[in-house]
């Protein structure tokens, strides 16, 4: 891969305020810090293209995903995201096993990620039957097992204690590599950052910085 080669140019509005961001990046692997309701989640929705309230325009892998002026919008089909928000989003008619195949993953396929994500004896469980953390992994895995080109998480190990953490996390890069994916990550966790991430962003007051998630 020869990087996102992300570039935004976007406005978002809040109902308060807005949210500039200016971001020009050629990283595979991004983290956006910053506080809590600082704007770090409706980034990465308007990058996923389920969130319109971007104004202005969006590149990634060369394509343009987004063009306000142009009247160019790309479906989130098209951009091949894998997005994981921060409430996992599961399909609360499936299983825990279904909704990790959704995406058309095989049985075998569904049982190996499971498995690396420690939720063997889980796949006959309904989503009101998960524990948070147990729920976020089967959001994290079903994103995996759709053949992104790009990951998108949302604070994807806020419900993990340290070493669920660290296992995550290395099935996250694991599968980055194998696959060539792309990940952009939001997160306050600096630790994390410095892990997944080759370069940080963050937002400071109402714009998007080139600093380390650190200071």
């Amino acid at each position: 891969m020869s990087g996102l080669g992300l570039t935004m140019n976007v406005r978002i509005r809040f109902d308060s305020r807005e949210l500039e961001a200016q971001i020009e990046e050629s990283s595979e692997h991004l983290a956006i810090c910053g506080p809590s309701g600082s704007g770090k989640s409706s980034l990465l929705r308007v990058l996923a293209g389920v969130d319109r309230r971007g104004e202005g325009k969006v590149e990634a892998f060369g394509e343009v995903w987004q063009d306000t002026d142009g009247g160019t919008f790309l479906a989130p089909g098209p951009r091949r995201v894998g997005w994981v928000p921060q409430d996992g989003l599961l399909f609360p008619h499936l299983s825990a096993g279904d909704n990790l195949g959704y995406a058309g993953a095989s049985r075998d396929r569904v049982r190996d990620m499971a498995a690396r994500l420690g939720l063997d004896g889980l796949l006959d469980r309904y989503p009101r039957k998960l524990s948070g953390g147990e729920a976020q992994r089967v959001a994290l895995g079903r994103a995996l097992l759709s053949r992104p080109r790009l990951l998108l998480l949302d604070e994807p190990f806020a419900a993990l204690d340290g070493e669920l953490k660290s296992r995550v996390a290395s099935v996250v890069e694991e599968v980055a590599a194998e696959g060539s994916v792309a990940l952009v990550l939001s997160t306050h966790d600096e630790q994390l950052a410095n892990r997944l991430a080759s370069a940080q962003l963050r937002i400071a007051g109402d714009r998007v910085k080139r600093l380390p998630c650190t200071g």
